[in-house]
């Protein structure tokens, strides 16, 4: 049976991926802003990393503590609580004017933050049916790709204009409106309270964690964002010092890898609502595994090269994580929906902040700048992709037995 997208059903889409948006940007303006907010709270690059990583940690944290609750209440209200934290915690971003002051902004900031991407994806799957999801989820996964080509950019001509706190405050901004739409358009989500089984908090948490059938899920969740949380934090400096592309450059590399995720994430998103989900993940897994062997052993390359490369893999990653998330939202029953999701999100919050830390171990930088064992961290990638493949089997087997019956 075919599912018709109604107007409501566009509108919810577009107004979701409008939210990720503005929390993706958010996470990331912080990088491309580190030398204007050292120079200007005069603090060090190990102070500058707390800021950084205190985001990642407490957002990963806030999604335990919030996945005891998420099933409790009408999920627009709680999109809407979190949401409102978010705008809040950001402006204060935007108005710290000493590192203890933005150090605790920025982790109010990933404890509001940690949740919302949990709950999208939790109303996506109230909403659509299985066989839509990958297209929906596609298009939303697109903020990723949207806040670095639009977001980034903006965001860092207006902090050269006016300050690095600047962008905060636009985010903050834009986030408030966003807000205001979500209270006047969205209408409640509450079909997962008409049979909600337990009213505990902490015993629903626990529940839903040590639930048999939800592990499998859980375990695959903690390889899936590895190769992405590997790969990126070296990702600048191995295109400048190995690959040999300018400075001036680098822009444009991540501007066109960036338009080709936008067009590519959506394709993706319905070529795996159109072949199988998990069929999609295996062929996008072993395509970004040989592309990420390939990449990481290059040397100076000319940059049309560099390009095509870097939008290939992250097309092929995109596809992967797409893929991912529409077969796990099919695996928890509708009363545990919410707890699920904000777990898996934590999950993926903090392995992926361990994973950066080991390709931290892994990697060493000379003092030219060329960054040495590069390709080992290639093959570390590739393995735990081809782990992620053969747990996502046991996802793939679940989905089929729950949704054949």
């Amino acid at each position: 049976m075919d599912f018709k997208f109604s107007k409501y059903h566009v509108f919810v889409v577009g107004i979701l991926a409008f939210l990720q948006f503005t929390v993706v940007l958010d996470f990331m303006i912080l990088s491309p802003l580190g030398v204007l907010v050292m120079q200007e709270l005069q603090i060090t690059t190990q102070q500058f990393g707390f800021v950084v990583s205190a985001y990642a940690f407490s957002a990963g944290i806030s999604g335990i503590l919030a996945a005891g609750f998420a099933d409790r209440f009408d999920r627009k209200k709680m999109l809407l609580f979190f949401y409102i934290g978010f705008v809040i915690a950001t402006f204060l971003c935007g108005i710290a004017t000493n590192y203890i002051f933005l150090l605790g902004a920025r982790i109010l900031t990933g404890l509001f933050a940690g949740v919302l991407s949990s709950i999208s994806f939790a109303i996506v799957a109230d909403l659509f049916p299985l066989q839509v999801r990958g297209r929906v989820m596609g298009f939303i996964m697109t903020a990723f790709a949207a806040s670095q080509v639009f977001g980034l950019p903006i965001g860092i001509y207006i902090s050269n204009l006016w300050g690095w706190q600047s962008p905060f405050l636009m985010i903050a901004g834009i986030s408030g409106f966003v807000g205001f739409v979500i209270f006047f358009y969205l209408k409640p989500v509450t079909t997962h309270l008409d049979n909600k089984v337990d009213t505990h908090a902490f015993h629903h948490l626990i529940k839903t964690l040590t639930q048999p059938k939800y592990l499998p899920a859980f375990v695959a969740t903690t390889l899936l964002a590895t190769g992405g949380f590997m790969l990126m934090p070296f990702g600048s400096a191995f295109s400048v010092h190995n690959l040999g592309v300018k400075l001036e450059d680098l822009p444009l590399v991540y501007m066109v890898t960036g338009v080709v995720s936008m067009l590519g994430g959506p394709i993706m998103g319905r070529l795996s609502d159109a072949i199988g989900k998990y069929r999609m993940f295996v062929i996008a897994s072993g395509i970004a595994a040989c592309i990420i062997i390939y990449y990481t052993k290059m040397g100076v390359t000319a940059l049309p090269i560099v390009v095509l490369v870097n939008s290939l893999l992250f097309v092929f990653v995109a596809a992967r994580m797409i893929s991912a998330n529409a077969m796990t939202s099919a695996v928890p029953d509708l009363h545990d929906r919410g707890a699920f999701m904000s777990i898996s999100s934590s999950i993926q919050q903090i392995s992926g902040g361990i994973a950066a830390s080991v390709a931290g171990l892994i990697v060493v930088q000379t003092s030219s700048g060329y960054m040495e064992r590069y390709d080992i961290l290639g093959y570390v990638v590739a393995t735990a992709i081809v782990i992620t493949v053969i747990l996502m089997y046991s996802v793939h087997k679940i989905v089929l037995s729950k949704h054949s019956k």
